[in-house]
């Protein structure tokens, strides 16, 4: 799954966590994957409660391997989520997560690998084809449109307890134009609006003082 910043990766990355049984799965998940090829099957083995007898690499996979089958036996699976992965510059790094993909039986892969990253990622799997060739599902997250960032604002704001319009009419427009649809800076440049609102005090934000709040954020 790949998305420029902001658009949400990380929150869905911590979604899939949270959704995922313990009952049924056993997930590893890794947010700075900045490291070796070695440290990461290390790390690795740590998230699925491998106390790790070696740091040496052959020893390393002979322990995960037997926790892949102690797994399976428990009728669990084993789910390895990598955010950040555009972060990885080591070719090898990926060689390593794809020779994971080979723990598997006849008729079924012993884990599930999620890779989660920024646009760049999806150049790096096109410069690494046996990797990509293997990931089942791609998908990438794009910006907001007009009416879906209306509709993201609104949402936000009834969670927050609203139970009045506080953006007025074109207020929306301006954000979603300076925000290019990205929603961490929806956020931001919402924030700033309803705070420059409270410290006025008013009521409804309206176009004219979002785009002061917007100059003033050097947007």
């Amino acid at each position: 799954m790949t998305g420029e910043y902001g658009c949400g990766k990380t929150v869905i990355s911590r979604l899939v966590f949270e959704f995922l049984s313990r009952n049924k799965y056993e997930i590893a998940m890794i947010t700075n994957p900045l490291m070796s090829s070695l440290e990461l099957l290390y790390e690795i083995c740590c998230q699925l409660g491998i106390k790790p007898e070696s740091d040496k690499k052959t020893r390393l996979l002979e322990e995960l391997n037997d926790r892949l089958y102690e797994t399976l036996k428990a009728q669990k699976e084993t789910v390895i989520i990598i955010d950040e992965a555009q972060a990885i510059r080591d070719r090898m790094t990926f060689e390593e997560l794809r020779m994971l993909l080979n723990f598997q039986l006849n008729d079924r892969f012993l884990l599930s690998l999620i890779l989660i990253g920024q646009t760049d990622l999806r150049e790096t799997l096109e410069e690494n084809k046996p990797l990509k060739q293997r990931l089942a599902v791609r998908y990438h997250i794009n910006p907001l449109n007009r009416e879906d960032t209306e509709k993201y604002i609104i949402h936000r704001l009834t969670v927050a307890g609203a139970e009045r319009k506080i953006f007025a009419n074109g207020t929306v427009d301006i954000i979603w134009e300076s925000s290019g649809g990205i929603p961490r800076l929806i956020n931001t440049i919402c924030d700033a609006c309803l705070l420059f609102g409270f410290t006025l005090k008013i009521k409804e934000i309206t176009r004219r003082l979002a785009e002061k709040a917007i100059l003033d954020m050097e947007l």
